[in-house]
């Protein structure tokens, strides 16, 4: 296993992990401990699987969501902000990842059709 597929285990758990403690927040208890724990599972799987991107985009989901409701509805609903910003986040993740997905296999596909152009015999 290589250092950069460890790196996105460990920001997978970091980032799921307190997604999922700031959602837990929200149901008392013990929900805390048992969203981040499910947070935690979700992120490992998904940095083995080398989401980085979609990691990023949670992240800067939960900030932006969390520093808006500061913001807007004051320190005590930054966990309801953090959490909804992070739920879009990662839509918007797997949205913008899709897309980019699409553009470079459109560029890759223009390529090879023009180095077949190229390669065939002139007329």
């Amino acid at each position: 296993m290589n250092a950069g597929k460890i790196f996105d285990m460990v920001f997978g758990v970091a980032v799921m992990g307190t997604v999922g403690a700031l959602i837990g927040l929200l149901m008392g208890g013990q929900g805390p401990m048992i969203a981040a724990a499910m947070g935690m599972a979700l992120g490992l799987v998904v940095g083995l699987f080398g989401g980085r991107r979609f990691l990023v985009s949670i992240l800067v989901g939960t900030v932006l969501g969390g520093a808006l409701a500061w913001l807007l509805a004051g320190p005590d609903r930054i966990s309801y902000g953090a959490g909804a910003g992070a739920a879009m986040g990662g839509f918007l993740g797997v949205q913008i990842s899709m897309l980019l997905d699409m553009r470079k296999e459109r560029k890759q596909a223009g390529a090879a059709a023009a180095e077949a152009n190229s390669a065939s015999p002139g007329e």
